[in-house]
């Protein structure tokens, strides 16, 4: 191809199906997730926080710093970091467990339920989807499923680390 402004011959590379769908799909994050760190901003949030708060308020059970690394498929050590930085924010707070002196729960503070209410407020980032379809929505969530349980396969084939197999159950 020829770069008419400048006279230049430039080298196009020619991606397959699968690579422009990856590109896709990268580009649609990266957008929403945009979208969604401009929502949370307006509420002091950050993604992450959003999401220990609202794991936290919807949970059936207790939650541990093991149990939340789970669910939010990060590694434990990295979401110990985020857990310590919102118990010096006053968003949660964090007690052991009577029963298992080793176990630490996690619980949301006032401040913490504030913040949750403010951010469930916010919720044009989250509405992205109400463009699609119903039956559209239920590809969605098919293709999603699909994907994750494919990513998961290749960062256990990639980095079999200790942690692996517990971030992916």
């Amino acid at each position: 191809m020829i770069d008419r402004a400048h006279g230049n011959t430039v080298e196009t590379l020619e991606m397959n199906e699968h690579e422009r769908a990856w590109e896709n799909l990268a580009v649609t994050y990266v957008t929403l997730r945009r979208a969604r760190v401009v929502e949370l901003g307006k509420v002091g949030l950050t993604i992450p926080q959003a999401e220990v708060l609202c794991l936290l308020k919807t949970s059936k059970e207790p939650l541990t710093p093991m149990k939340l690394a789970r669910r939010m498929n990060r590694q434990p050590h990295t979401v110990s970091a985020l857990l310590s930085r919102m118990e010096a924010e006053g968003l949660i707070k964090t007690t052991r467990d009577m029963e298992r002196k080793n176990w630490v729960r996690v619980s949301l503070t006032k401040k913490g339920n504030r913040a949750w209410e403010r951010q469930v407020g916010e919720k044009t980032a989250r509405s992205a989807t109400a463009c699609l379809s119903e039956k559209e929505l239920g590809q969605l969530d098919a293709i999603c499923r699909k994907l994750r349980a494919r990513g998961s396969e290749l960062v256990r084939q990639m980095d079999p680390n200790p942690y692996g197999d517990l971030l992916f159950q």
